[in-house]
């Protein structure tokens, strides 16, 4: 199988998956509460032990999906196009390219096309949407003072 360099396709439930997917949580989950290791059925019936590191991705993927919401899996040190950053950023890339420029996002050229680790973009994503909460909770506190709510 050939190795791909660009964002896997999104994944998500279809509508007649999503009882499935619930179902296959709460079975998870029960395994954590009893502390016993949670084990696939092979094809020929034998048991394969789920490891802790994909019991964890399972964990976070499955009320995504339960919720309607597509995943995509990507490595941490994957390198992003300027697109691909600027899609998962919901930004034009005009825009991330200016980020880019005035060092709010690190990258590394390869050859002449700018390069973004994946773990950078989420690094910089995680502390904009911290910063957007900093400042809506202090528009609502100053609104409530102005005297703006009742």
């Amino acid at each position: 199988m050939a190795k791909s360099n660009s964002v896997r396709e999104p994944i998500y439930a279809e509508k007649e998956q999503a009882e499935a997917v619930k179902a296959f949580g709460k079975a998870l989950h029960a395994f954590k509460r009893t502390r016993k290791q949670a084990r696939l059925l092979g094809p020929e019936g034998q048991e394969i032990p789920l490891p802790e590191p994909l019991y964890r991705v399972l964990e976070q993927v499955i009320p995504l999906l339960a919720a309607d919401m597509a995943v995509s899996i990507v490595p941490v040190e994957h390198l992003l196009t300027t697109q691909e950053a600027a899609d998962l950023l919901n930004v034009s890339r005009p825009h991330l390219i200016k980020l880019l420029e005035k060092g709010a996002i690190s990258f590394e050229k390869v050859g002449t096309h700018r390069r973004i680790r994946f773990d950078d973009l989420i690094e910089y994503k995680n502390e904009r949407d911290k910063d957007r909460k900093r400042s809506l909770k202090r528009l609502t506190q100053l609104a409530q003072e102005a005297g703006l709510y009742e």
